[in-house]
């Protein structure tokens, strides 16, 4: 992968308690390896797949310590210019635009129905170099409580066409509120909005499900739970793929796709 248009998924990193922990969890189920922890930037330490970066992992800052996350990052060429969008749009800035040495430009925000994401502007490191291949990302999808405040937020930061999808008047269907955010029209999705409904207890916020790729959704799953993580849904099989919805043994939510396994046809867009 080389340079990704504004808005697009570019990269996910997740702070750990137990980074080793993480190391071996998602080695064993990813098929991750890991370079060098760099001391200079809080030990920040890549992921890779095939040899391909796919993603970060870092123990928490001072003070930041608690439940795993992983956090999505979305590409844009100017940090501080996205980052005003968002405060215009409703959102907040949890963290300014910091430059990483001559890796690029981060910031942390959160949009108005409280899920967080970060914003990527790059240097030398330019995002993924793989996607929806196995241990790679492939998708993401923003839970929230409030679609309407996340609807109107996600067009004024970044250049999305919006679409619902019909998901059919089947029963697995019923009560279902989903929409995609593409790039340049409905043929380039890069982004779900599923409204969070009675099925998730109220004590969990707005949030943005990662999916990675792997060869076999159901031995992924089998690895997950032996190894501490928790199965909350699946495996399913869909149009996309067969895919999962777990926790890691750190509490970072996930998803696991086989996209090479598909069943019935693709939803029509609204």
């Amino acid at each position: 992968m080389t340079d990704f248009p504004e808005g697009a998924p570019c990269w996910v990193d997740a702070m750990f308690t137990d980074v080793e922990g993480a190391k071996s969890f998602y080695g064993a189920v990813l098929g991750w390896t890991f370079g060098d922890a760099s001391s200079e930037y809080g030990n920040y330490t890549q992921a890779y797949a095939d040899g391909k970066a796919v993603a970060a992992v870092v123990p928490p800052m001072p003070g930041q310590e608690g439940t795993s996350q992983w956090c999505l990052y979305f590409a844009s060429p100017d940090a501080a210019a996205t980052a005003s969008k968002i405060r215009a749009a409703g959102g907040e800035v949890l963290m300014e635009p910091m430059q990483v040495g001559t890796f690029g430009t981060m910031a942390i925000a959160k949009e108005p129905s409280g899920a967080v994401f970060g914003v990527w502007q790059p240097g030398e490191h330019k995002g993924f170099e793989k996607v929806a291949e196995p241990g790679a990302y492939c998708w993401a999808e923003v839970f929230t409580r409030d679609a309407a405040a996340a609807d109107a937020f996600l067009p004024k930061v970044f250049p999305y066409t919006s679409h619902q999808v019909d998901l059919g008047d089947g029963p697995e269907a019923e009560g279902m509120d989903f929409k995609v955010f593409g790039l340049g029209g409905p043929d380039n999705p890069v982004l779900g909005r599923m409204t969070m409904g009675s099925e998730f207890p109220p004590e969990i916020p707005s949030y943005v499900q990662v999916y990675f790729t792997v060869p076999d959704c159901d031995a992924a799953v089998a690895r997950t739970t032996e190894l501490g993580g928790t199965l909350h849904f699946g495996p399913m099989d869909s149009p996309f793929g067969r895919f999962a919805a777990v926790t890691d043994p750190q509490g970072a939510a996930l998803a696991l796709i086989d996209v090479t396994t598909t069943v019935g046809e693709m939803p029509k867009l609204g």
